[in-house]
C-alpha cells in the first residue's frame, strides 16, 4: 500500500470472516478510509452501511443511489439484502 493514497480501492476485505473478526477489521478499515476517497466492492450491507453514497447494482445496471438509510426506506434490492443480513422487515416499496 503506498504511503496515504488519496484513493483506496477495497473488494470485500471481511466476507469469510467471523463477526469479532469482522469488527477489528471494520474498525482497522474505518481508520484508513478516513480523509480519503475511498471505493468498495461490497456484496453485503454490513460493509458499506456508513458510506457515504452506496451505488446498487443488479446484473451490471445500476438500480438505485443512496446513504444507508434512504436505500433502506426506498424499499428496493438493497433493503432486501439488509434485511437478509440484519433480520429487519425491509418496507414494501419499489423495486427495479
Amino acid at each position: 500500500m503506498l504511503k496515504n493514497p488519496p484513493l483506496l480501492l477495497l473488494e470485500e476485505a471481511t466476507s469469510a470472516l467471523d463477526a469479532e473478526s469482522e469488527r477489528v477489521v471494520q474498525a482497522a478499515l474505518e481508520a484508513a478510509m478516513q480523509h480519503r476517497t475511498t471505493l468498495v466492492v461490497a456484496h453485503r450491507p454490513a460493509t458499506i452501511q456508513k458510506a457515504d453514497r452506496i451505488v446498487v447494482l443488479d446484473a451490471g445496471r445500476i438500480v438505485d443511489i443512496g446513504r444507508h438509510d434512504e436505500l433502506i426506506t426506498r424499499g428496493g434490492l438493497y433493503a432486501k439484502l439488509a434485511a437478509m443480513q440484519f433480520g429487519l422487515v425491509a418496507e414494501a416499496g419499489p423495486t427495479s
